[in-house]
């Protein structure tokens, strides 16, 4: 989780006082638990698809940093030789993370159809896919996930209720006081999880992916997390209330998971301390890494295009 939160403060460092990467980006402050949670729970040759705000994702599963650097910065050493950018950084099918969509909702039907495949090859295998609160009003949700219930695939349907749509509370969108409730319209289980409890998401998701992989068929698991930045990087959020925000601060997944390790006497102080300037070395090392690398060659281009 600090991997992800360094990671990021640098993304915005970068963007924003050094304006050394340019286009748009979508943060994960505060959502780490979620995919750490979820990846640590899932075996070798499980997949997960990931979304516009993937850069949490691309990390939990392990996708090296000066990769995921690299295409931030466009260059050809990135996840996706710096033609997709931030938005679909989280592609790397050969360490688990088969696809990224930044169109909402629509990495869900991606999902069920892997799942299917999975169904036909009498495979044991998993699929988790990430999605926010705004894209259970798509339509690809909802034809997705009642095609993953009469099938009764091995999805897993990850929803990040980060409360916000944009700038668009879930509350104000949504009908339900938990979108897990959705799940009874499909006659699939709904898990509600706290979302910013990494321990927590990662006995929810081991306790479903079990299920699916036993042939018990797909799962609605709805984090309730936080996003603690605005939609997108150029966004001030300025629509949050302050105490709302401070009370989110306070459930702060990677502060109160340091504590605890620390309480239980899992790490020290001088453990966490040489964590952080381990993690702060190889960010260092990445961006070297992302601002020495070639760009993709012109010519190169057209071996990329498949219609």
């Amino acid at each position: 989780m600090m991997e992800i939160r360094f990671f990021e403060e640098k993304v915005e460092e970068l963007y924003l006082m050094k304006g050394l990467i340019t286009g748009p980006a979508h943060l994960y402050f505060g959502e780490e638990a979620v995919a750490v949670g979820v990846a640590s729970a899932l075996k070798e040759g499980d997949l997960i698809i990931s979304n516009h705000r993937g850069h949490g994702h691309a990390l939990a599963k392990d996708i090296p940093m000066k990769e995921v650097m690299a295409e931030l910065f466009g260059k050809a050493t990135g996840t996706c030789k710096g033609l997709g950018g931030s938005m679909h950084v989280a592609i790397s099918p050969e360490r688990g993370s088969l696809f990224a969509s930044a169109i909402v909702g629509s990495g869900i039907p991606i999902a069920v159809g892997v799942a299917l495949a999975f169904k036909y090859e009498k495979s044991d295998r998993v699929i988790a896919v990430f999605f926010g609160d705004g894209a259970v009003n798509t339509g690809a949700f909802h034809e997705a996930v009642n095609m993953a219930a009469i099938w009764n695939l091995p999805v897993i349907l990850v929803c990040e209720n980060n409360m916000y749509a944009i700038g668009m509370k879930a509350e104000k969108a949504v009908a339900l006081k938990n979108l897990a409730e959705r799940a009874l319209g499909y006659g699939i289980p709904g898990v509600i999880v706290d979302g910013n409890n990494p321990i927590a998401v990662w006995l929810a998701t081991k306790e479903v992916v079990e299920k699916a992989r036993k042939g018990c068929g797909p799962t609605f698991l709805e984090c309730k997390t936080y996003r603690l930045k605005g939609h997108g990087i150029y966004d001030q959020a300025r629509y949050r209330l302050r105490d709302e925000v401070e009370a989110w601060l306070k459930k702060d997944p990677i502060i109160n998971f340091k504590k605890n390790l620390i309480g239980l006497n899992v790490l020290s102080e001088s453990d966490v301390k040489a964590i952080e300037e381990e993690i702060k070395s190889e960010l260092e090392e990445a961006v070297a890494f992302a601002q020495n690398s070639p760009i993709l060659p012109f010519e190169e281009l057209k071996n990329y295009v498949y219609a």
